[in-house]
C-alpha cells in the first residue's frame, strides 16, 4: 500500500505542478505583475506548503529533530537537485537584480539562523532557536515581502497583457491542492518505507522527508522552465528557501522553542556552503549550465553519503 501511495503522490505532484504553474503565470499576466514576483511569493510559498505542514506538526509533537532537519534538507535539495536537474534540460537564466536582492537574502537567512542559534548558546549555554529568534526571522520575512511589493512597478520584467479566466483561478486552487496532497502522500509513504529499514528520525528528515516535501519545487520548477517560464522556475527555488527558514522555522520556534542538535548545526553550515557554491557556479554569468548542474547533483550525492555514514 505504501508503494502504491508513493506512486499516486508522484502523479499528483507532477500534474498539480503543471496546472499550478499555468494558472499562476496567467494571473501574473492579467495583473501585470512580473512573473519573478509570482515565483518568489505565490508559487514558492505554495510549493513549500508540505514543508510547513511537516515541520509545524513535528514542532507540535515536540520533535525538533524532524522539524529542523526537514527544512535544512529541503533547502539543500532545492539548491543542488532542483536547480541541478532543471539545468540538465535547459540553461537556467536569472537576472542580476534577483541575485543581489532575493538570492542573497536566501543565503543570509541561513547565516541569520546560525547566528541566532549560537547567540542563544553563548547567552544560555544551549544550542536553541527560541521565541525571540523566531520573531526575528518572521520580522525579516515581513520586511522582505513589503519591499518586494513596493518594488513591483520598478521591476525590469514586463509581462504581456492577458484577460482573466475563471479557469486560471481553478487551475491555481486545484493545482496547489494536488501538489500539497501529493507531497503529503509521498512523505508519509516514503517515511513508512524508510522506517522498515531502521533509519533514524534525523536521517529520515534530511533525506526521505526533505526530498518528499521538495518534490513540489522540483516538479514546479522543471515544468515552469519547459513551459518557458524561467522566472517562475528560479523564483520558486529562491522564494521557497527564504520561506522555509524565515516563516516555517520562525513560526515553529514561536510554537515551541527548539533545541538544535550539533549535527543539525553542521548541516546548516553545509547549507551556507552550498548556497555560496551555487552563487559561484551558476550566477557568475547569470546562467546555470548543464555541466554545473551535473556537479551540483554530484555534490548532493556526496552529502547523502556523508550523512548516511554519520
Amino acid at each position: 500500500m505504501n508503494y502504491l501511495l508513493l506512486f499516486v503522490g508522484f502523479i499528483l505532484l507532477i500534474k498539480g505542478a503543471d496546472i499550478f504553474v499555468e494558472g499562476s503565470s496567467n494571473i501574473a499576466k492579467f495583473f501585470k505583475i512580473p512573473t519573478i514576483i509570482i515565483g518568489l511569493t505565490l508559487v514558492a510559498f505554495g510549493t513549500s506548503a508540505p514543508e510547513a505542514a511537516v515541520s509545524i506538526t513535528a514542532s507540535l509533537n515536540k520533535s525538533a529533530d524532524l522539524s529542523v532537519s526537514n527544512i535544512i534538507g529541503s533547502n539543500i535539495f532545492n539548491l543542488f537537485v532542483v536547480l541541478g536537474i532543471t539545468s540538465l534540460f535547459k540553461d537556467v537564466v536569472t537576472e542580476k537584480e534577483v541575485i543581489k536582492k532575493d538570492y542573497m537574502l536566501a543565503l543570509f537567512s541561513s547565516i541569520i539562523l546560525l547566528v541566532l542559534i549560537f547567540a542563544n548558546y553563548f547567552i544560555k549555554g544551549s544550542l536553541m532557536l527560541n521565541r525571540i529568534g523566531g520573531a526575528i526571522l518572521l520580522i525579516v520575512l515581513i520586511y522582505y515581502l513589503v519591499n518586494l511589493v513596493k518594488n513591483v512597478d520598478s521591476s525590469k520584467k514586463v509581462v504581456e497583457e492577458r484577460k482573466l479566466s475563471i479557469k486560471d483561478i481553478i487551475f491555481i486552487i486545484v493545482g496547489l491542492a494536488c501538489v500539497i496532497l501529493g507531497g503529503n502522500l509521498t512523505v508519509n509513504a516514503a517515511t513508512e518505507i524508510a522506517r522498515t529499514f531502521g533509519m533514524s528520525e534525523r536521517f529520515i528528515g534530511l533525506t526521505i522527508v526533505a526530498i518528499g516535501t521538495s518534490l513540489p519545487e522540483l516538479c514546479t520548477s522543471l515544468v515552469a522552465l519547459l513551459k518557458g517560464e524561467n522566472d517562475i522556475a528560479v523564483g520558486n527555488v529562491i522564494g521557497s528557501n527564504i520561506f522555509n527558514i524565515l516563516f516555517i522555522l520562525g513560526a515553529t520556534s514561536l510554537i515551541n522553542p527548539m533545541l538544535i542538535n550539533i549535527e543539525s548545526v553542521i548541516d546548516l553550515m553545509i547549507l551556507v556552503v552550498a548556497s555560496i557554491i551555487l552563487l559561484i557556479f551558476g550566477f557568475d554569468d547569470l546562467k546555470l549550465k548543464k555541466k554545473e548542474g551535473i556537479c551540483m547533483l554530484l555534490f548532493y550525492i556526496a552529502y547523502c553519503v556523508y550523512i548516511f555514514i554519520r
